[in-house]
């Protein structure tokens, strides 16, 4: 059973669109030249946060509103969500509380502040940060908004949408994974348009519990998750998205934070676009598998570009950051 209807896809752009344009896609011939074939970029890099997880706090905050609202919001985050709730709250007037863990993106937690979230630093990691949003919840009746829900895929799901019907016949798209919201999107508004494209999942190496998941057909955790591409820093996946990759992705293939960084300079160099870790995961997983696509028509989601200066200018120089 899909998690919503095209209908009800199509009134989430409506809405999204009310608040920001659709953002291009874009067929670069550097990367085609590079990969070997026709590379399709979705640019979420170009939303107002920066990233696409601003549809998902848009429509959520929409829903919420249409169900009562709250007094204040608490989330968990290593960025990019932590950006979108609070940009979306403030047309309705809600505090938001997020968490983050300790060594998290300098920039992202300014960012979210600039939004207006007050930002709260909990334990070694994105799960430790969730199970605190869980728990300040709970002891002071805000209203918990998780890293996964259907709201929040019909949201993100509108760049899909804009995407496969900009772009016919799309072989592969390629799509980085974190908690899941992204590529449950792109797979939902695939099947709900009838399309035959395959959707590619892409994990970083060091935090693969998503690819170990998909390959066991269940649950799999691991004990750390230690990347700088911080948007798929996730070691305890969820049933919910698990099952949709399960039904509905092709394959998940990993990435190395060097591959990572490796697509990071390619994307500078061939579009003049920044990608932070995640945003890249997808065009490094193509780049592995130049020969499967050669001569194909491939997307490729840069997911978001809020990557801190530092390490920005650490990858142009030829380096690799180290994940605390």
């Amino acid at each position: 059973m899909s998690l919503f209807t095209l209908a009800e896809l199509e009134a989430a752009a409506d809405l999204v669109h009310r608040h920001m344009p659709a953002t291009p896609q874009y067929a670069w011939p550097l990367l085609a030249e590079r990969i070997g074939a026709e590379v399709w970029v979705k640019h979420e890099n170009h939303t107002p946060t920066g990233a696409f997880k601003a549809r998902g706090g848009l429509v959520y905050l929409d829903d919420l509103a249409r169900r009562g609202g709250c007094r204040g919001i608490v989330t968990a985050t290593r960025g990019n969500h932590g950006q979108s709730i609070p940009f979306a709250a403030r047309a309705h007037g809600i505090p938001v509380k997020v968490y983050v863990p300790h060594g998290n993106s300098v920039e992202k937690n300014r960012a979210m502040e600039g939004w207006g979230a007050s930002v709260h630093v909990h334990g070694r990691d994105f799960e430790e940060a969730r199970l605190e949003a869980v728990r300040v919840a709970e002891a002071e009746g805000l209203h918990l908004i998780p890293p996964f829900d259907p709201a929040l895929v019909k949201g993100v799901a509108t760049y899909a949408l804009e995407l496969f019907r900009a772009v016919a016949e799309l072989d592969a798209v390629y799509v980085p994974i974190g908690m899941g919201s992204g590529i449950c999107g792109l797979i939902t508004a695939r099947d709900l348009l009838g399309l035959r494209t395959e959707i590619v999942g892409v994990v970083s190496a060091h935090a693969d519990a998503y690819a170990l998941s998909f390959e066991a057909g269940e649950i799999v955790e691991t004990p750390t998750c230690v990347t700088f591409a911080d948007g798929m820093a996730c070691r305890a996946p969820w049933a919910g998205p698990l099952g949709i990759i399960a039904n509905g992705a092709a394959r998940v293939v990993r990435v190395t934070d060097t591959e990572v960084a490796e697509a990071i300079r390619v994307y500078f160099a061939d579009t003049h676009n920044v990608a932070e870790g995640a945003g890249a995961a997808a065009l490094a997983a193509l780049m592995q598998e130049r020969e499967r696509m050669k001569g194909k028509r491939a997307g490729v989601i840069l997911c978001g570009g809020n990557i801190d200066t530092s390490w920005f200018a650490e990858v142009l120089r030829g380096g690799v950051p180290k994940a605390a």
